[in-house]
């Protein structure tokens, strides 16, 4: 056999390989020794794969910030109690993250409290 047949034969056989670990990111931009607590309104919640998102206006100062939570995937998120009607435009929240390092207004999410008091995740501080 060639070199040339051998070296396609070998990407071919280790492309697959290659897909599930440029598909996985790491959470590092977030700091996970943090967590803090929005009072926040549901502008969006996309129920969508690799990743949940919920997109929030939080009030600052006067002033409205938007701020974009990322979560995990919705398979995950249906065994802790999660469905796509979850969370609806206008609902107020109290959302738990783990805040960007950079100081954006982004996190990783943690946990929720409805406004009827029910909670998912982690809504402990401590």
């Amino acid at each position: 056999m060639k070199l040339a047949h051998k070296l396609a034969l070998g990407a071919a056989i280790m492309a697959p390989l290659a897909v599930p670990a440029a598909a996985h990111h790491s959470y590092s931009m977030f700091d996970m020794q943090r967590t803090v607590v929005l009072d926040a309104t549901v502008m969006q919640f996309k129920w969508q794969n690799p990743h949940a998102f919920i997109r929030v206006q939080v009030a600052a100062g006067g002033e409205r910030e938007e701020w974009s939570i990322e979560m995990t995937s919705p398979n995950n998120l249906v065994q802790e109690g999660w469905t796509r009607t979850t969370l609806r435009q206008g609902d107020r929240v109290q959302l738990y993250v783990h805040p960007l390092r950079s100081g954006a207004r982004g996190g990783s999410y943690v946990g929720v409290r409805k406004a009827d008091g029910s909670t998912l995740g982690d809504v402990s501080t401590d």
